[in-house]
């Protein structure tokens, strides 16, 4: 895993508020691991997540308005998807599933052609706007749901990234016994000192996956109709090329959710956060991150088309799960995304984690809130490692015409 990853881990020291420090991959299991636990119990939060090395992605959501930053700075770490070397290679495992077919009686929208501009003023990886083209095309009309990837895995046998065995092989020197499957999820803090240190409110949880998003003692019983957590990547990918659809590029996700109709407004919906005193999407009331007034009615995922469709007849385009897109992160990328159909870069690239693979993230999720994390406005960009599911990311799918 060492040097599959030869770059350099981010860590943090919120307790101190200190600078961020970069250690070395190559000495990160000795000076770090040392480091922490050598030092006391309030250090133990990081010290669990060392020994883990990392098996997941954080939420890194920095209001931009709270303090000054470079361009380059803010664009990595406002409501970034920031974290570590993922749980362990990428194993793909696709192969097999193209070999069959399956179908979802999911309603698809038909999304036709035109030319918008993409992207927004108020997030430097955003920049600049840009005019696109896009060809027509079909989305899916929600985020995929349990019942939807459980058929999937019912037909298939797939076995997602949080379910799957460690590698010993792919972790030396870390105890074989805390090398269980599993994933992150958002639990709330009773206390917090201080916003930088997010592992305060991110958990590895072994045997969290899509089955049981938030650990063994949660369930999607009676959830069927909300959208599926915990998916990697790859687990969304085989999902799409097992239905003969596929993961929408962000220009076409973000076509969509503009819905032929933003010009500049705040919301793809608008420039007023509620209408009529109603919230029109499933985000974070309350203070961030102990106290979820949950006035929308939701704590976390809420059923599919709870909320009123965009102008298009899309549901959730804003909220509820991040969802993945085709395209590799850059935050650099617009300044020489081609005019028409683009499909992102060729290779990913986070100033912030220089070394792993990202994939953009659309739409934000019920964690977000503007005292914290404001990427689930229009026009923003989230980006997740692409083997690190948490409880707060799914998928929906496109097709072509």
């Amino acid at each position: 895993m060492f040097d599959r990853y030869d770059h350099i881990i981010y860590c943090r020291d919120a307790v101190h508020r200190v600078s961020t420090c970069f250690i070395g991959i190559q000495i990160v299991s000795l000076q770090c691991f040392y480091y922490i636990y050598m030092n006391k119990n309030r250090y133990m939060p990081l010290r669990i997540f060392c020994l883990l090395l990392g098996s997941f992605f954080l939420l890194d959501c920095t209001n931009p308005t709270q303090q000054k930053r470079s361009a380059e700075t803010d664009s990595v770490t406002t409501c970034a998807m920031s974290g570590v070397p993922s749980r362990f290679a990428t194993r793909s495992g696709t192969d097999t599933l193209l070999r069959q077919q399956g179908e979802d009686q999911v309603n698809m929208v038909m999304i036709e052609g035109g030319a918008f501009v993409m992207g927004s003023k108020n997030f430097p990886d955003a920049l600049p706007l840009h005019e696109v083209e896009i060809s027509s095309f079909y989305m899916d009309e929600h985020e995929v749901t349990n019942a939807q990837f459980e058929a999937f895995v019912k037909a298939t046998g797939y076995v997602t990234v949080a379910e799957k065995e460690l590698d010993p092989n792919e972790f030396p020197g870390v105890d074989p016994a805390m090398l269980v499957p599993g994933s992150a999820v958002f639990t709330a803090p009773e206390n917090i000192q201080g916003m930088d240190n997010y592992l305060q409110w991110w958990r590895y949880i072994p045997g969290a996956n899509w089955r049981h998003p938030e650990g063994p003692g949660s369930s999607i019983k009676g959830k069927e109709n909300h959208p599926v957590t915990q998916i990697a990547y790859q687990d969304a990918e085989a999902y799409a090329k097992w239905v003969g659809k596929r993961l929408p590029t962000e220009a076409e996700w973000e076509y969509a959710a503009k819905a032929g109709k933003h010009t500049d407004e705040t919301y793809y919906w608008g420039k007023e956060k509620k209408e009529e005193g109603k919230w029109l999407a499933n985000i974070y009331q309350g203070d961030f991150p102990k106290n979820n007034t949950k006035e929308d009615g939701f704590e976390t995922t809420a059923p599919v088309k709870s909320f009123p469709a965009n102008a298009y007849g899309l549901y959730d385009m804003e909220g509820n799960v991040w969802e993945w897109c085709s395209d590799f992160y850059r935050p650099d990328y617009y300044a020489n995304s081609p005019k028409k159909n683009p499909k992102g870069p060729t290779d990913s690239h986070d100033p912030q984690e220089p070394g792993m693979v990202k994939r953009v993230q659309r739409g934000g999720s019920f964690l977000c809130n503007d005292q914290y994390c404001e990427r689930y406005k229009a026009g923003s960009r989230g980006k997740g490692e692409v083997n690190s599911p948490t409880n707060n990311v799914g998928f929906r799918c496109v097709k072509d015409m």
